[in-house]
């Protein structure tokens, strides 16, 4: 295989598994509590350590399909039928789009309920609006509580979803929330209803790390979190020092292996960019000065030898 193609499907991979590791550390249910206290208005203001209770069992990772028709299952249990949400096997049915994360949060008078979506994107996508999508995807958590968390006609026990987006790469760091209005534009008549029950939060991480302050806390913890330029202890110590986040041991492994794999892609993007600056005709020189690698590395990728790159 040529050694173009072969990096080329490296990265591709390498990107696959950076991705999948970021929805683990960001389904972490200590990170999940840090996100409701800044997103979800019930929890705001409350201390992590005690919002992190109120998540029901374990986050779905990457399971639930987003299909109309596939995101619930059934089965019999008890000589009843029981509908839940479809956590089939990834592999059954492979290439459907799945929700990245999705957990029940129990509100504080301990009765209702909140299904809350995290969505991560590495950037803002160009071949659609992300705010189209996440209308999107915050309708089909509404709309498939039928016959799960409702039945027949029974509206008034839907229950309010959010849909929380983090892009990274963008401009600047922003947040936006984005939730249904109700304008009188004739009479005085008032509607009964849950005008709240759809939310959408679009979370923007700008490339560049901001300051631990109040206004761009979570920010800065989500951005340590994914950040490819960053080392592994470098983001253990924000998440430890800073945020008071124990280490565990499965953490610190997802973040090791971010990391190892955030160098990996940018050493196949290197090797691309190699290649492409010396066929226009750059000198090694000018290369190595580019991709800020030494002369031999460069030239070792040119000869198609081992790629040696640091």
């Amino acid at each position: 295989m040529d050694t173009e193609i072969k990096n080329a499907v490296s990265a591709v991979d390498q990107d696959a598994q950076y991705d999948d590791r970021a929805k683990r550390l960001l389904g972490n249910k200590t990170i999940l509590a840090h996100i409701l206290v800044k997103t979800v208005d019930e929890f705001k203001g409350m201390d992590p350590k005690e919002a992190v209770n109120y998540i029901e069992g374990e986050p779905f990772i990457s399971v639930i399909p987003v299909e109309p028709g596939l995101t619930n299952a059934e089965k019999e249990e008890a000589g009843q039928r029981i509908v839940g949400f479809n956590t089939e096997n990834t592999e059954i049915n492979e290439g459907l789009v799945r929700f990245d994360i999705v957990f029940y949060v129990r509100m504080k008078d301990g009765l209702s309920q909140i299904i809350v979506n995290v969505e991560a994107q590495k950037d803002a996508p160009t071949e659609y609006n992300v705010l189209n999508r996440a209308i999107f995807y915050v309708s089909r958590l509404v709309s498939s509580q039928k016959e799960r968390d409702f039945v027949n006609t029974n509206y008034d026990d839907i229950k309010r979803v959010f849909s929380i987006w983090i892009c990274m790469n963008m401009s600047q760091n922003s947040m936006n929330y984005v939730h249904l209005t109700n304008d009188g534009l004739l009479g005085s008549y008032e509607w009964g209803g849950k005008i709240d029950l759809l939310n959408i939060v679009l979370i923007g991480l700008s490339q560049e790390l901001p300051e631990h302050d109040e206004k761009y806390e979570l920010h800065r913890l989500l951005g340590a979190l994914l950040s490819k330029k960053l080392t592994s202890d470098e983001k253990l110590n924000i998440i430890e020092t800073e945020y008071d986040i124990p280490i565990e041991d499965s953490l610190r492994k997802d973040v090791s292996v971010m990391c190892n794999l955030s160098q990996g892609i940018r050493d196949a993007e290197d090797v691309k960019i190699i290649m492409n600056m010396h066929r226009d005709g750059y000198s090694l020189e000018q290369i190595a000065r580019i991709v800020e690698k030494t002369i031999d590395e460069v030239e070792a990728v040119i000869e198609k030898r081992e790629p040696v790159l640091a």
